[in-house]
């Protein structure tokens, strides 16, 4: 069955929205996709407008320098929100696992799930929520490690974060931070972990957060987030361009509904540093005092 133009239309739109989510996701600007992609930034521009009716092999060029699968650009009704994560997992299981999931997902028996150990607590949001910076007086306030885990992923590959997308893209920097992840989980150590503001646009590494921290959305506004940022000298990815502040809202937009995904949220639009701090400190009340228990541990008095 040939479809008709107006539904055409309405798969370029689709296509090109899917494109500029992702490109957001990864927090890329249109310059920046445009270099790494080799594809002159006008001809994205009408791509993502819906006007550009792409090759398969551009589309895979655009996918490849975002480090996103092809398949996720294409308009489709994902079964859940959470397809694309079991997409990864089953890509990564052993013939024996997947036989495992098709028994279950029959409605075969299966053991109770277990639960992720619990490793401390997470602050995610975008550069210049204050991570950083809140999540070492939250650290010395409570005993617990602090760590970075951009840092971490620099330390163990002897490259800093620019040089490692520079070197081998985005999908080649999201497998170092996913392995410096495991890395951490298995110091089995309480810790504050400040993670990378692109963190949710890999499923695999999102769901380990989620699942083994006490996770906290540090949350401002824009304007904000782009006043700190210029604050610490850091334009990472938006060096140069002049349109940053769109990019930035755009890349806030389409990341909003990942970071919700968090335990907690904990605003800091107008707070100083102290106001903030405080606010951080009483949203993990909870599982430092009344959910330690579940988790076998002390409670912390604050």
């Amino acid at each position: 069955m040939i479809d008709s133009p107006d539904a055409e239309s309405r798969f370029l739109e689709q296509l090109g929205q899917r494109v500029r989510t992702m490109r957001a996701l990864r927090g890329m600007s249109r310059k920046v996709l445009a270099k790494v992609s080799g594809i002159s930034e006008r001809y994205i521009a009408q791509l993502e407008s819906g006007k550009g009716n792409v090759s398969i092999v551009l589309l895979r060029r655009v996918s490849d320098a975002m480090g996103a699968h092809l398949e996720d650009l294409l308009p489709s009704a994902d079964p859940t929100p959470d397809w694309q994560m079991f997409r990864d997992l089953l890509r990564k299981a052993t013939p024996a696992q997947i036989a495992q999931a098709k028994d279950l997902l029959a409605g075969g028996s299966a053991s109770a799930p277990r639960r992720a150990p619990f490793c401390g607590i997470a602050l995610i949001g975008l550069r210049g929520a204050g991570k950083s910076t809140l999540g070492k007086i939250l650290a010395k306030k409570i005993g617990w490690s602090f760590v970075e885990l951009n840092k971490e992923v620099e330390q163990q590959n002897g490259l800093s974060v620019a040089e490692i997308i520079a070197l081998y893209g985005q999908e080649g920097f999201r497998r170092m931070e996913q392995a410096a992840l495991q890395q951490l989980l298995a110091r089995n150590e309480l810790m504050v972990l400040a993670t990378g503001g692109g963190i949710v646009s890999e499923p695999l590494t999102f769901d380990q957060i989620l699942s083994s921290f006490y996770t906290i959305w540090l949350k401002a506004e824009p304007e904000e987030h782009m006043a700190r940022v210029r604050r610490q000298g850091d334009l990472r990815p938006m060096a140069d361009d002049r349109s940053a502040m769109a990019e930035l809202r755009n890349i806030l937009l389409s990341r909003e509904p990942l970071y919700a995904r968090a335990t907690a949220v904990v605003d800091t639009a107008g707070l100083s540093v102290d106001a903030a701090a405080a606010r951080l400190i009483d949203a993990v009340r909870p599982v430092l005092q009344n959910e330690a228990r579940s988790f076998g541990l002390r409670s912390v008095a604050l």
